[in-house]
């Protein structure tokens, strides 16, 4: 009996962005630590480390028995191969982490090839989103764990984790921030400057002020996600091997708080005592007000909130009194050392204070341009980290401890990443030369020119000719879920069954789909986010035919993707291109009106098979690069036809999205 408690009690799995925070998650007694370096991590905002202070933190946590897992969760771009292998190679010397968490699927070779042998987790940003996808995942030599969607219900982990083969595991995150668009599908701060989330440097559009039907409010600004009580429905599922807590941008106060946390609802769940005590230490994390989202299936909640402040950290009063001598009343003593952050990140006056001194509850706290730009009246005031007594001598002893371990001396890595161009001669799918295809929504729409893409759906499937659903290509969407992989398995049949045989896939793993037709043409669609070399390595491996590229990168990144791709590569040339793809909204947006940001940046929204998709009201269009893109080497040209509202002006301005810039 007790073997069996053993094997399915999940890892209790902490964040943290910096020394104290990794401290932090010790002390609360974190089974394991998740953590990123300062380049490659898909929060490059945190302080990160550098592979010396990883190596001894590391040190240190596997001397109190905790697992260290290390984040390459970033979109790789094709110059930057070398150096990520090469950083790989000198975590693997120095660190020696349990696990490395990956999005791109260029660090299953790039690991492979360093020699690591340590576990690879396939981060959330790769989007295993639907049962049959694990299948494939199970596949790839390497692959140990796989992080799931936050977007699922408890049924819908139930049946991920049915699915799961034995070689696998998943982990599910159970605290922390949410993202309005599904992770691995939000463009959006790249599309409006250079800042990609895939890559970590995402600079938060959607909790910016938008403008819609006369009021401006934050209509895309989540709360965050906490299980809390219900985290232990999950305990009976013996495939979910880790319990995940959101927040490398958090303090040590925040790491600390909800670790704790956790581990009394999952060891001491059934015990009032300590689900009050549990629930305490979530309402003092200092992280925003939390939601279960859909994890219920019978009473899902909305994470979009207007009528309350979604500022990262806790609401502790707002600034009174005039601009020359602004104060605030704290509704929370006050301790020394405390970080308060004045306004929101996006407006004027924001900045963040330590506490010089103790303030009471309702006492009156005076600020002066000594303490930088002073805010505006009404501005919120936030509690964004402190530093509790009994946590801070409890840091201070584990720091005593560090530093009785030696920084190592870190060499440069001499390791050389090897590319195998595959042969593509006598590939059936491979097109001739500047071939156009344009991708339609509806049917009765067809190219005369060129190729005709049709986004599959149970209305596109059903009326075309035997003919047309032969000649056309069959978009999948960008994310599956897991209520409805049936239904799609369903549609990919009923075209098979009428001769299409000519798909593009939006995830790798929509090859599950098929059933293991040998005789389908697969490309990989632009969501996949392929950006690199090995990427295209595997999926050449894994039976693609070509790969349309991310349309995220830039004129550098695709002619050096062409100049030794092993498989045919097209590009998205123009079309309404998505800000993001979400499974939610908020019901003050009316779908197919347009909403403004403050800079004046007008989109729009429309729901297609039950998710939400963002839409700028201009199109990305890089078409006069043609010719250029032609001699790179590339054959299959895409263009997306959205249909635009009547309510939508479509502004006529440069496209280029990238192309010109060096991707953040």
């Amino acid at each position: 009996m007790q073997g069996t408690e053993k094997r399915i009690r999940p890892l209790i799995l902490a964040p943290a962005g910096g020394k104290d925070a990794f401290l932090a998650a010790l002390s609360a007694g974190a089974d394991a630590v998740y953590c990123g370096l300062k380049l490659f991590s898909a929060r490059m905002a945190a302080e990160n480390f550098t592979v010396a202070e990883l190596s001894r933190l590391t040190s240190l946590a596997h001397g109190r028995g905790v697992k260290v897992y290390v984040a390459f969760n970033t979109l790789l771009k094709p110059d930057e191969v070398d150096t990520a292998a090469r950083l790989m190679d000198q975590v693997r010397l120095h660190v020696r982490p349990d696990a490395l968490i990956i999005q791109d699927l260029a660090f299953v070779a790039l690991a492979r090839q360093v020699g690591f042998n340590g576990e690879l987790h396939l981060s959330t940003l790769a989007n295993a989103s639907f049962p049959a996808a694990l299948e494939v995942i199970g596949k790839l030599a390497g692959i140990h764990r796989v992080v799931i969607p936050r977007e699922l219900s408890i049924n819908e982990v139930k049946r991920m984790a049915a699915a799961c083969p034995e070689n696998l595991s998943l982990e599910i995150f159970v605290h922390g921030a949410l993202c309005y668009g599904v992770s691995g599908r939000c463009y959006w701060s790249s599309y409006l400057g250079g800042r990609s989330g895939l890559r970590g440097r995402c600079v938060q559009p959607c909790r910016r002020m938008y403008r819609s039907a006369g009021e401006t409010k934050r209509f895309f600004s989540c709360q965050d996600f906490s299980l809390d009580v219900l985290a232990k429905i999950l305990l009976s599922e013996e495939k979910i091997s880790a319990w995940k807590i959101e927040g490398r941008k958090k303090g040590p106060h925040y790491v600390y708080s909800v670790v704790s946390a956790y581990r009394l609802f999952r060891d001491h769940g059934n015990d009032p005592a300590a689900k009050k005590e549990a629930m305490g230490l979530l309402a003092n994390a200092l992280g925003r007000p939390g939601t279960h989202y859909h994890f219920l299936n019978q009473r899902p909640q909305e994470p979009v909130r207007t009528d309350i402040q979604t500022g990262s950290g806790r609401l502790v009063g707002k600034i009174q009194g005039s601009l020359k001598q602004p104060f605030f009343r704290p509704n929370l003593e006050l301790l020394f050392g405390d970080i308060l952050r004045f306004g929101y990140e996006d407006e004027a006056g924001h900045q963040t204070y330590r506490v010089k001194r103790p303030i009471p509850k309702n006492g009156r706290m005076v600020l002066t341009s000594a303490t930088g730009k002073l805010p505006r009246s009404g501005a919120p005031v936030f509690l964004i980290d402190r530093r509790e007594p009994i946590v801070s001598v409890q840091l201070a002893e584990l720091e005593k401890r560090l530093e009785q371990i030696p920084l190592p001396a870190v060499e440069p890595s001499g390791i050389t990443i090897s590319y195998k161009r595959r042969s593509v001669s006598g590939r059936k799918s491979r097109p001739g030369a500047a071939l156009e295809m344009t991708v339609f929504r509806r049917t009765g729409k067809h190219r005369r020119d060129g190729e005709t893409g049709l986004w599959l759906s149970e209305s596109s499937a059903g009326p075309m000719s035997k003919k047309e659903t032969a000649s056309c290509w069959w978009w999948l969407p960008p994310v599956i879920w897991p209520e409805r992989e049936s239904t799609w398995r369903g549609l990919v049949q009923q075209v098979l069954q009428r001769g299409g045989r000519r798909f593009v896939l939006n995830a790798p793993w929509q090859m599950a789909l098929f059933d293991g037709d040998m005789s389908t043409t697969f490309w990989a669609g632009p969501f996949c986010n392929i950006s690199n070399l090995p990427a295209l390595e595997q999926m050449a491996g894994i039976g693609f035919h070509g790969v349309i590229v991310s349309p995220e990168l830039g004129r550098k990144d695709y002619e050096l993707l062409a100049s030794a791709s092993p498989l045919p590569l097209g590009i998205v040339l123009s079309g309404h291109w998505p800000l993001c793809v979400s499974r939610t909204t908020s019901s003050e947006i009316q779908l197919e009106k347009p909403f403004t940001s403050p800079k004046g940046e007008q989109a729009w929204m429309r729901a297609y098979d039950g998710d939400y998709w963002v839409y700028p009201n201009w199109r990305l269009d890089i078409s006069p690069n043609r010719e250029a893109l032609i001699k790179s080497g590339y054959q299959l040209f895409v263009h997306l036809s959205e249909p635009v509202p009547r309510s939508i002006e479509v502004k006529n301005r440069p496209g280029l999205w990238n192309w010109d810039l060096d991707l953040q």
